[in-house]
Parts: structure tokens; C-alpha cells; sequence
């Protein structure tokens, strides 16, 4: 098997890898999902469901040799299973007003994460996986700036990257200002802020607002956070990673709501 294997005239087409990241394709967007190959000496139960999956969906599969999946991977952990699937169309701002408007007809306080340009992957990924395990309604990216969703973020992800609504907007300070006029609170972070996290409330409508790798918040959208809060560090170390972070002050925001909703 070679790389033209996965060639789809017309198409650009992505790879994704591992059990996770394309069982949640299948699941969620099985109509994108062109092909999946195996690794011809795994018979254990978790292929075999993958490959019902697949056949459910009217996805091909083919049986490959591991060296030749190690090749098509070029180094990412496939699992033994890789599949190729057309790109995820993008999600506007139109899209997400809809959603918002979901939530206020269920009654539901929307739990939303910004990332002001986020540009490493590998976080765009963990972040994503986070969002997904929190329960976010939707996630908010500017255009220019940001990390794409590639491979890489689809493995990080671990399937996430198709379960979490991402949106992509031009102006991410003018939808900050749209969803303040929804009397969404926006929770901004800086290392220096006075407030903590454990001391914040975050259980009415609210957006984690997260910066850059390295710089942080950009002036403008920190100008439009409502407060920042620090996450308290008790070590010599003075700040996490931003996924990290993003997963300390989601989760946060899980307890205080399943807290004030007991």
C-alpha cells in the first residue's frame, strides 16, 4: 500500500488516526468518511466493532500490513487503524447564534471556551479533549492566528475534535461583544490577576476565555472580559500550559454547576 492509496481526485482529503478519532467521525459524520485500513493481524474485539461501525456506514475497509500503516502514519501512533476522510466544513457565527438560541429555548446556561489564537496543535487538541469532557456547548476560534485542525489535533483530540462544536469567526473582539449582549459572563485568564479561580462564581452563562501560548490574552479581547482569574499555584513553577490550564478552570465550572444544581 502506498500514500496514492489515499488519493481522492478532487478531494482534500485528511487522514486520522486511532479507535477514538474515528469512531467519533463514523459516529458523528459517517457520510465524510471515505475508507478505513487495519492492521491486517489485529482480531481483537475493539477492530472488530470499528469495522461493523464502518460497515454500518457504508464506509470501505481494507486489511493492511503494519509496516505499511506505519509508513502512511509517518511517525503518528495510528493504533492500527487509519482512516481518510474528508475535511469537517467550518462552523460561522451564524451557526453558533442558532445553538445559543437552542440552549435559551431548553432552558440551558450555555458553557462556552474561547482560544485567542492558539497556535500549537498539540494544545489546540488537548484543549478540545477537555472541552469535550466538561460538557462545552461550543468552542470559539478567530480565523487568523489559530492552530487549523489537522491530524495532529485529531489524534491529540482523541475523537473530539468531531464532538465539540468549533467555531471560527473573523472578529473574535465582536463576538465577544455579541455574546456579552446575550448576558454571557466572559471569564478571561492572566497569571497576575487578583482573582482566583476557586473564589469566582461560574455557574450562570459564561465563556472561558483562554490567551496564547506565551503572550496570553490579546489586549483586546482581555479589554473585553468581564474578570480574570489566576489559577493559585502553591509550587515554585509560576504558570501551566494553557491546555492544562483550560482543563483546571473547565472542570472548575463542572463542580460549582453540578454543585449549585444539587
Amino acid at each position: 500500500m502506498t500514500e496514492t492509496g489515499f488519493a481522492v481526485p478532487g478531494s482534500k482529503a485528511e487522514k486520522i488516526y486511532g479507535f477514538h478519532a474515528i469512531e467519533s467521525a463514523l459516529d458523528r459524520r459517517g457520510e465524510d468518511v471515505l475508507r478505513v485500513w487495519f492492521d491486517e493481524s489485529r482480531l481483537d474485539q475493539r477492530c472488530e466493532q470499528l469495522l461493523l461501525l464502518a460497515k454500518n456506514k457504508n464506509v470501505s475497509t481494507h486489511a493492511s500490513l503494519r509496516i505499511d500503516l506505519d509508513e502512511l502514519a509517518n511517525g503518528i501512533r495510528h493504533q492500527g487503524v487509519i482512516a481518510l476522510v474528508k475535511p469537517a466544513r467550518p462552523r460561522h457565527l451564524e451557526e453558533l447564534i442558532e445553538l445559543l438560541d437552542e440552549l435559551d429555548e431548553k432552558q440551558q446556561s450555555p458553557l462556552l471556551l474561547v482560544l485567542d489564537q492558539i497556535q500549537d496543535p498539540h494544545n489546540l487538541g488537548a484543549c478540545l479533549r477537555s472541552a469535550d469532557g466538561a460538557g462545552v456547548h461550543a468552542v470559539v476560534v478567530p480565523k487568523d492566528g489559530s492552530a487549523p485542525v489537522t491530524e495532529v489535533v485529531r489524534r491529540v483530540a482523541a475523537g473530539a475534535a468531531d464532538r465539540v462544536p468549533l467555531f471560527s469567526v473573523t472578529n473574535l473582539a465582536r463576538l465577544i461583544d455579541a455574546l456579552k449582549d446575550r448576558g454571557i459572563w466572559m471569564i478571561g485568564t492572566a497569571d497576575e490577576a487578583d482573582d482566583s479561580l476557586y473564589d469566582t462564581p461560574l455557574t450562570g452563562p459564561m465563556a472561558v476565555v483562554m490567551g496564547a501560548e506565551g503572550k496570553g490574552l490579546r489586549r483586546l479581547t482581555r479589554e473585553r472580559c468581564d474578570v480574570l482569574v489566576s489559577i493559585p499555584m502553591a509550587g515554585e513553577v509560576s504558570s501551566l500550559n494553557v491546555s492544562v490550564a483550560t482543563g483546571v478552570i473547565l472542570f472548575e465550572a463542572v463542580r460549582q454547576r453540578h454543585q449549585t444544581a444539587s
